[in-house]
């Protein structure tokens, strides 16, 4: 085999096309490792924020948008003393209205585009991970915000301070504090009394009711829509919910995975050709190599060798962009906020990506420099 330092000196003898393999690679992994990230956050949160022990009871025929639901009120307490076996705390059923409404909220001068949630305090009933980080629970003319809505509302952290004050609906209302729901779309939205949102929305039926099983199934409660005709519901568990909605966002994740491959191919053929014109004019050196007794195995494992210092190289310096650029980057969509997070799958497909690009785009043009009979190695330019 031929030393390592062989490969190492080869590469550094033409700069330019060092440089060009290091970042055409490291711009490729890069594009991978955010596709990854994207695609891992969403489905991440979007897991995350749906339980098997909750069963969102909406309205019939609106089924795929909580938003476009519409449920009586009087839902609301009919499944609390009718349905059997639901978890009960202190007494209380688990059993919480919710109105679910996205409209501009104005902070500075500009409105921008939120998620409000009207509540009451028996939501944390069947909210469990929901955890208040300072204030408390808003009450008439108050509303607390979740720790990503910043991010979400594209402003600064202070001005969502506990104390400050939103516009909505020609109102003003005080943030009476801040809340964390762990890795669930609800860390980018905006609570506030159910009562202020259905005054202001002009609303007398809620979005949905969300129940806590106990005992009871989502077959008793589908039972319980059946039998509830006036109620015209629908029951569905909440992170059946989710993953129809993980669906629906189906096209951008493929759009992100296309980008990706798209930019990769290209730079798998612009390295072929960068390398085919390097490797053609060093076959009567490969020639001579073999005349001294190194066989072409040997000589294929260096030239590879020196194509993965290369790529892995970039792909180094992809992961150190990415730590700066992309590690708890917030991305904020529709269904909500996520982070991007550079965890174990998106190091290794990142790393995957380097090792391929290295191989896929030395064999080609190595098989050929390798190819021809050594006396017509020997004679070549």
């Amino acid at each position: 085999m031929l030393p390592f330092t062989y490969a190492v000196r080869n590469l550094l003898r033409d700069p330019g096309r060092l440089l060009q393999t290091v970042g055409g690679s490291a711009l490729v992994v890069l594009l991978l490792i955010a596709a990854v990230a994207f695609n891992s956050g969403m489905d991440r949160v979007l897991a995350a924020s749906g339980s098997p022990r909750n069963v969102i009871l909406m309205g019939k025929g609106s089924e795929e948008s909580v938003e476009r639901s519409e449920v009586p009120l009087a839902a609301e307490s009919a499944l609390a003393t009718s349905v059997r076996g639901l978890s009960q705390q202190l007494g209380q059923a688990a059993v919480a209205g919710e109105i679910v409404y996205m409209a501009p909220v104005t902070l500075e001068q500009e409105p921008v585009q939120a998620s409000f949630r009207g509540v009451l305090p028996a939501t944390l009933l069947v909210r469990p991970e929901v955890r208040l980080l300072e204030g408390h629970f808003p009450g008439p003319g108050e509303v607390i915000v979740g720790r990503l809505a910043a991010r979400a509302l594209q402003t600064s952290d202070q001005r969502l301070q506990v104390g400050k004050t939103l516009r909505f609906e020609e109102a003003d209302y005080r943030i009476a504090g801040i809340f964390a729901a762990p890795g669930t779309v609800m860390e980018s939205e905006i609570w506030m009394d159910r009562n202020d949102l259905a005054t202001a929305t002009q609303r007398d039926t809620l979005s949905a009711v969300l129940v806590r099983t106990g005992e009871a199934t989502v077959e008793d409660l589908e039972v319980f829509a059946l039998q509830r005709n006036d109620l015209e519901l629908a029951a569905v568990r909440e992170d059946r919910y989710y993953e129809k909605l993980a669906q629906f966002y189906g096209p951008i994740k493929i759009m992100t995975w296309l980008t990706a491959g798209l930019v990769a191919a290209g730079a798998v053929f612009g390295g072929l050709n960068t390398l085919y014109a390097a490797f053609a004019s060093r076959i009567r050196e490969m020639a001579t190599l073999q005349a001294i007794g190194f066989n072409r195995k040997a000589l294929l494992v260096s030239l590879l060798q020196e194509s993965l210092l290369a790529t892995l190289s970039g792909t180094l310096l992809a992961f150190l962009v990415a730590v700066f650029l992309l590690e708890d980057r917030t991305v904020s969509l529709s269904v909500g906020t996520f982070r991007l997070q550079l965890d174990p799958p998106v190091i290794f497909i990142g790393l995957l990506a380097g090792v391929l690009l290295g191989t896929l785009g030395t064999l080609p043009p190595a098989f050929r420099t390798l190819a021809p009979s050594l006396p017509k190695a020997l004679r070549s330019q």
